[in-house]
């Protein structure tokens, strides 16, 4: 299964959905974008924009919510390590109040990662930083990157837009 993003303005990605309606597309506001978001086994309908194997797929995305996106570059050494752990991980998140969906996408060209959630509400994710569960699970992330980290990682934030508010 692969997915695919895009940014671009509301008008612009509007015009995207209404070329293909039978891909469910994901909208999302951040604060200096906004992206659309989709999983399929076939090619991207984008004539530009990141492509992605999903390593892991666990819950349903939804057209409500908040989304984070970690953005982690790893080494072409790395990724296999990388992998690994998130597969080996437990990391409960998916037991947490407000949890909707986690996705660990592999991109097709580079070498940035990103593992993406969603969540009922900001707070939702605000109370997972805050958790047993998230300690745990970064337990291992003290002040230097592990060494299969290519660059600093970076995290985006994203409110859903409901489709129907850009008809």
């Amino acid at each position: 299964m692969n997915a695919y993003m895009t940014n671009g303005t509301f008008d612009f990605l509007k015009k995207i959905d209404d070329e293909h309606p039978e891909v469910d597309f994901y909208y999302m506001s951040g604060e200096n974008s906004t992206l659309v978001y989709y999983e399929s086994d076939g090619k991207s309908v984008f004539s530009s924009g990141r492509g992605y194997e999903l390593v892991i797929n666990n819950g349903d995305m939804k057209q409500s919510g908040y989304v984070v996106m970690n953005n982690i570059p790893v080494t072409d050494d790395g990724a296999p390590v990388f992998e690994d752990r998130f597969k080996k991980r437990q990391q409960n998140v998916d037991t947490m109040p407000g949890f909707q969906a986690f996705r660990l996408l592999r991109p097709k060209k580079g070498n940035t990662y990103v593992v993406l959630t969603q969540w009922a509400s900001e707070k939702d994710f605000e109370n997972w930083k805050n958790s047993d569960q998230f300690s745990k699970a970064h337990k291992d992330g003290g002040t230097k990157p592990p060494a299969y980290f290519a660059d600093r990682p970076f995290v985006t934030t994203y409110r859903m837009v409901n489709p129907e508010d850009l008809k």
